[in-house]
């Protein structure tokens, strides 16, 4: 019997996330159409026994865990995509969730938009904190200064392949798709926001990202600064806010929230504490 290819490949990196990764699993399991999607799940070099059990439990059971010494969360995802047999890739991590309707919606978008290479929505938060995070149309300022899409999002294996995946050389780890995410719009592929909650995001107090210091950032924007420079250079945009504010401070000051801010910004604008004219 000829194999069936899946549409989808679900890639779910696991550091000692054991406690976590059923969840994970059994979230992308609630879509009945087996057929549409492939689990691959990695281990990176997991230390804690609750998860090599977990994992084990999981590969004895018939799930792909590749098992690999640790090497880091963009090593991870490409090593994962590499055994993917999928069109499109979702990178889920081990602690959050998806909707199956992501599954549905992003294979239709892309399927019915070749122009289209990458699809995002909005997420859910729960644990520690909770409601909706909406992330909005893709902007290309905005994704400059800082990254606004998560990691689960649905691409197409051949972009990835294209821009050369996940930059296993980052300074920083947890900032791999924001990387990824500049890569594609510098190489002019398209980006689609679907308004609608399609994953489920796990906050806790001691997550990847919450652990970045300022000299951790400081070091990040100045590898992305020499990587990207002939698209992105921060001391440049900072020298011209100082020009700016020799001239305006009350417009420097705008600019610079604008600039570093902007998913602050767009919070006041939801909640109409402020127009976006008056910014200007």
């Amino acid at each position: 019997m000829k194999h069936l290819l899946p549409r989808i490949s679900i890639i779910i990196p696991c550091y000692n996330h054991g406690h976590y990764i059923k969840e994970a699993i059994e979230s992308v399991e609630l879509c009945k159409d087996k057929e549409l999607y492939e689990i691959i799940i990695i281990n990176d070099g997991s230390t804690n026994q609750l998860t090599i059990d977990i994992l084990q439990e999981l590969a004895e059971r018939g799930y792909n865990v590749i098992n690999q010494q640790n090497q880091g969360l963009g090593a991870t995802r490409n090593n994962g995509i590499r055994q993917a047999e999928g069109d499109y890739i979702l990178p889920l991590d081990s602690d959050n969730k998806i909707r199956s309707e992501y599954i549905y919606e992003s294979i239709k978008i892309l399927d019915g938009q070749p122009e289209i290479a990458m699809v995002y929505g909005d997420a859910e938060y729960f644990e520690k904190v909770t409601g909706r995070h909406t992330i909005g149309e893709f902007n290309l300022q905005n994704m400059m200064v800082e990254n606004h899409i998560d990691a689960c999002a649905v691409y197409r294996k051949s972009v990835w392949e294209n821009v050369g995946g996940y930059d296993e050389k980052m300074p920083v780890m947890g900032m791999e798709d924001w990387d990824l995410w500049l890569n594609m719009a510098f190489n002019n592929y398209k980006f689609h926001y679907i308004n609608k909650v399609m994953f489920d995001y796990r906050v806790v107090a001691n997550s990847m990202l919450r652990s970045i210091d300022v000299n951790k950032r400081k070091l990040l924007f100045s590898y992305m600064d020499e990587k990207y420079k002939g698209y992105l250079n921060l001391n440049h945009l900072n020298e011209e806010l100082l020009k700016v504010g020799k001239r305006n401070k009350k417009l420097a000051f705008k600019f610079f929230l604008i600039l570093y801010f902007p998913r602050f910004i767009n919070y006041l604008v939801r909640k109409k504490v402020l127009k976006t004219p008056d910014i200007f």
